[in-house]
């Protein structure tokens, strides 16, 4: 090994990386090199070859390891896209340098977030994840716990835009970071219940005033004529019941009640 190998194993083994490489040097070491050493980067599993583009020369020092590592962001709205508009989420993540943006409409405290779970698959070890508040990521304490338990176990670094950081692309955990992210999900919850709170004392007291909770209900004279322009094409059998929905912009169950609608008062 040359005086310059040697320089650059010892370059390596200071800053804690795992290499498989041939030494990029003038003359070209005679053998591959692996160092076994404590890693502190994402670079994880059985040693595998790579290219001279995958290393940074640095002037006087050696060589070190770079990855090239997915910046995902989060958004999420409670309510369909027609009634809640998620796109100030999706600004401010791709300002904060997401590359990836995954968007969900679903309530905060739903069992099965169908995009945040494809995200959370689909991420690296070294990869980023970014949201802008926890409260967008989930409203339940054990859900956010378990959210954590990922983040670690996957090596991840999770950042709350303006808020907290927490880094475990190196397999550990600050206490002290995880303490304060648990503390924002039970605020996260707490404002949910409050919401929750909130609406059902006012449904509460628009009854006692005889007021009707729930939906208006539905005449032949509240369908829109959006639906009757495209409502024969669908009795003709030239469009299905999904791309009527789709026509009209409206949801199946809301065709289903249409249709229902149109029958009893046909029969009537």
């Amino acid at each position: 090994m040359t005086r310059r190998t040697r320089g650059i194993a010892q370059t390596c083994r200071q800053s804690g990386l795992m290499c498989w490489a041939m030494m990029m040097t003038k003359e070209r070491c005679p053998k591959n090199i692996w160092f076994p050493l404590h890693t502190r980067g994402p670079i994880l599993g059985a040693p595998k070859e790579v290219k001279y583009s995958d290393f940074v020369m640095e002037k006087g020092v050696g060589i070190s390891v770079t990855h090239e590592e997915t910046v995902h962001g989060y958004a999420r709205c409670s309510t369909a896209e027609t009634r809640q508009d998620i796109n100030r989420q999706v600004r401010e993540l791709t300002r904060a340098g997401a590359e990836h943006i995954w968007i969900e409409y679903e309530h905060g405290d739903a069992a099965n977030k169908e995009q945040q779970s494809l995200m959370f698959s689909a991420s690296k070890p070294g990869d980023t994840i970014v949201t802008l508040e926890v409260s967008r990521l989930c409203r339940s304490t054990r859900q956010l716990c378990e959210i954590i338990d990922t983040v670690r176990n996957r090596r991840l670094r999770l950042i709350i835009v303006g808020s907290i950081t927490m880094d475990c692309r190196n397999g550990t955990m600050d206490p002290m970071t995880e303490a304060f992210m648990q503390i924002s999900g039970v605020f996260a919850q707490l404002e949910l219940s409050l919401i929750r709170a909130r609406v059902k004392s006012g449904m509460e007291n628009a009854r006692t005033k005889g007021k009707r909770i729930g939906r208006p209900p539905v005449t032949t004279d509240t369908i829109p004529d959006s639906f009757f322009r495209y409502f024969s094409r669908y009795q003709s059998g030239q469009i299905n019941l999904s791309e009527l929905a789709r026509l009209c912009q409206i949801s199946r169950p809301t065709v289903y009640r249409y249709i229902a609608t149109i029958e009893r008062a046909e029969k009537g």
